[in-house]
């Protein structure tokens, strides 16, 4: 494990987030990273130094930190310019990574999928493009820890020409995985597959839920993005209706814009699921600053005005029940549960079926007796509530998603 030193800049403007509140952050972030923080830095200024970032004094301060507690590598939670980062390593002797960087190596660590890989390593490349200038020979860090992963273990001694090239190559494939992506949609629309998106801030809990609802397996840890590849897993809901849950990548407070840039080809099932579950950790003391990060990121990808579910998870750690009332008030019509103690799903469950109303309707049919086929097809998909047998006919009343009425009028079930 590497021992690491945060530093966080004070710029002295009214934030929703303090300096302390950031810095905890960057500490999660360092965990999942590897890495612990063995000391902590605030420095307070007016502005960033064009050559140092934090100035030479304080650059020069952080040397002796340094190497008074064995530290080997600097982790500011700030966007550094190549030369600020090939200044500061000059004078600190010592590694040094911004915030982007650090998020980089943790989608590095946790991207499972082909797909999940070549968005990591676009969002690599593209983050390194504007650095060359800056960092020269010491793009290829053959060290190990924090920086070195993905792209930066393959000798990355490259020009500005190659390394586009092999961008314009990987949105290439990430636009062919669109494209699949988009194929599967239409499939689930042709089987009446409703979607539902999990979505919230990193490690608010959202694959702890799937796995809940659906008996999955997906990893689970205490870390900031320890899933980072979406799982889609299958939901029969009380009115026999399935639905696809889908967990996606957690969002985060100022998420860099050429990561949700990569990232888009996932997002896209954000952006076309029929409802959002927002999951929000009533835990955490910034629970309000980080509903509004993720609403932020909607805005972004073009996906506000999708229908939301605002869920409030994690009421197990509160042992209040009327501040949990009172946070219910407080954002409006949502939900609270706790995914690790499988409280409050009944309301969930009823909650997510009743935001899909607007999408079933019902439907009178009269069939053949003997068209079992298209019979057992709507039971399937949807709810019977009336049937009778008259003659060689039967007559069905029943609920079912208006894309199951499209294709039984057309006679495509």
């Amino acid at each position: 494990m590497e021992r690491a030193l945060s530093v966080t800049i004070d710029f002295g403007k009214r934030e929703r987030w303090s300096a302390e509140e950031r810095a905890q952050e960057l500490a999660e972030l360092a965990r999942s990273a590897g890495a612990k923080i063995i000391k902590e830095v605030i420095v307070n200024r007016h502005e960033p130094s064009p050559a140092c970032f934090i100035g030479k004094g304080k650059a020069e301060e952080l040397a002796k930190v340094c190497a008074d507690n064995g530290i080997n590598v600097v982790i500011f939670n700030n966007d550094l310019t190549g030369t600020q980062q090939k200044n500061l390593e000059a004078i600190v002797m010592t590694k040094t990574v911004d915030r982007t960087q650090l998020i980089l190596d943790i989608f590095a660590r946790h991207a499972h999928t082909n797909e999940g890989k070549i968005q990591v390593e676009l969002a690599q490349l593209m983050y390194l493009l504007p650095r060359l200038t800056g960092k020269g020979i010491e793009l290829s860090r053959l060290g190990g820890g924090i920086g070195t992963r993905g792209p930066g273990e393959q000798k990355l001694e490259v020009d500005r020409r190659r390394i586009r090239a092999r961008i314009t190559r990987l949105k290439e494939e990430l636009e062919n995985l669109s494209q699949r992506r988009m194929m599967m949609r239409k499939k689930r629309e042709r089987f009446s597959m409703l979607t539902v998106a999990i979505i919230g801030y990193t490690n608010v809990g959202k694959s702890t839920l799937l796995n809940a609802l659906t008996d999955s397996d997906v990893i689970v840890q205490d870390k900031l993005f320890a899933t980072l590849d979406p799982t889609v897993r299958t939901f029969i809901l009380p009115n026999r209706q399935t639905v696809l849950f889908i967990d996606t990548v957690g969002f985060l407070t100022d998420l860099p814009h050429h990561l949700i840039e990569a990232f888009k080809a996932t997002l896209e099932e954000v952006v076309e699921a029929d409802l959002l579950v927002h999951l929000v950790d009533v835990s955490h003391p910034k629970m309000e600053e980080q509903a509004d990060a993720v609403y932020k990121v909607l805005q972004e990808i073009g996906a506000e005005e999708r229908p939301i579910l605002m869920v409030l998870n994690k009421t197990d750690k509160l042992a209040d029940p009327i501040r949990i009332e009172r946070l219910k008030e407080r954002f409006g019509t949502s939900i609270a549960i706790s995914a690790l103690k499988k409280e409050g799903f009944d309301g969930l469950i009823s909650s997510v079926q009743e935001h899909m109303k607007p999408l079933i309707t019902t439907m009178r049919i009269v069939l053949p007796a003997s068209d079992s086929k298209t019979l057992s097809f709507i039971y399937q998909h949807g709810l019977v509530t009336k049937k009778e047998y008259k003659e060689d006919k039967v007559y069905i009343e029943a609920e079912v998603p208006l894309r199951i009425r499209e294709m039984l009028e057309r006679g495509r079930c």
